[in-house]
């Protein structure tokens, strides 16, 4: 995933947020959170690791009036520092926030309690789509939280015609010098596999290869290799085109005009971050109350709105103001998805032969 970094000028009114929660208490709307799972036996206590500025303005206060459980918050800045953190044994979280790559490598390593489904009913209010995927089939040990994709960033003045292709990143010296690509390695290797054809989960030595040389081929043209600050580079005017998630970029276009966000033709990378269960977890029960809450539309449409990814939550896309809902750097066309793919935990031998392909990049 994907966290979000706001920049003033897209942030929601929060007072108008207060006191909808507020109005909603005094004239008896209830948040269909779960005290009634919440269990005496557990202290009224919330162990959160996230990622930053992933979470609504008033969330974790709503969660707290509405259930009595206080949630401490820590953070994480990517998926490789929660995995190395939790493999050592789990210092005491009750909730994370992996990526869907990252949830298949937790259950092969036991690191996730199952979730009890029954323990969470607003459930019922996600889009069928999400309940089945590959790396998590039947969502036995993760549900989602938010889903966006990995497309370009660009910079509309600067630009004769759409960038609807990877390649004007990674094979085409138009936009020499105004070029960033992320840092993250198996982000970086995958779009360019995607670009050359093959899929995002081809393990072949022969389109990592591929990849890689085309990498270091474009590297004079690049201006750098962003640790997901992308759509800051884009708003300083230093590069027009970037790699970058969807949501950081659909944050500059509600403060920019100029700023605009395709998934390429060849297909983009469809990500999902989700909520998850350590082992150990010292509050399991507060834990599938959190989850709960979280899917209540009237809790979840604030919190999509305000951290700008797109909601798996049927019911709280569909009431949320016009201005998120359709957004299309938020809910990109479907035609634009047909050739998405999500990434898959491939093993550990994998992860280690892109490592090492990106060292010979950065080093090239």
């Amino acid at each position: 995933m994907r966290k979000s970094k706001r920049g003033m000028g897209g942030l929601l009114d929060a007072l108008s947020r207060r006191q909808f929660v507020q109005g909603a208490a005094a004239v008896g709307i209830s948040v269909t959170a779960m005290p009634s799972f919440a269990s005496a036996d557990e202290e009224a206590k919330l162990n959160l690791y996230n990622w930053d500025t992933y979470i609504g303005e008033t969330t974790l206060e709503d969660f707290k009036a509405a259930t009595g459980i206080e949630v401490k918050m820590d953070l994480f800045a990517d998926n490789d520092e929660l995995f190395a953190k939790l493999r050592a044994g789990n210092p005491g979280y009750d909730i994370i926030v992996p990526s869907n790559d990252y949830v298949a490598r937790m259950i092969a390593a036991d690191m996730l309690e199952e979730i009890d489904h029954s323990k969470v009913p607003n459930i019922k209010n996600l889009y069928p789509r999400f309940m089945n995927p590959a790396f998590d089939p039947e969502r036995k040990f993760s549900l989602p939280y938010m889903w966006g994709t990995i497309g370009i960033g660009y910079r509309k003045s600067k630009v004769k015609e759409v960038p609807n292709s990877w390649g004007a990143l990674y094979d085409s010296d138009v936009y020499s010098g105004k070029i960033a690509l992320m840092s993250e390695c198996s982000t970086l290797l995958q779009m360019g596999m995607k670009y050359l054809g093959y899929s995002v989960n081809d393990t072949s030595d022969e389109a990592l290869e591929a990849a890689t040389a085309l990498i270091i081929k474009q590297k004079p043209h690049i201006k750098s290799f962003h640790d997901d600050n992308g759509q800051d580079l884009l708003a300083s005017g230093e590069v027009d085109v970037v790699m970058e998630w969807n949501g950081d970029i659909a944050q500059l276009m509600s403060e920019d005009d100029d700023i605009g966000y395709v998934v390429p033709k060849e297909g983009g990378l469809i990500w999902e971050d989700t909520l998850a269960i350590p082992k150990d977890a010292p509050h399991p029960e507060n834990a599938h109350a959190f989850i709960n809450f979280i899917h209540d539309p009237k809790v979840n449409v604030p919190l999509a709105e305000f951290i700008e990814y797109a909601t798996p939550n049927k019911v709280a896309a569909e009431t949320a103001d016009e201005a998120y809902r359709t957004n299309p750097a938020i809910f990109p066309p479907e035609a634009d998805l047909a050739n998405a793919e999500a990434a898959n935990y491939l093993g550990e031998e994998d992860i280690a032969k892109k490592d090492e392909a990106c060292t010979r990049i950065f080093a090239a």
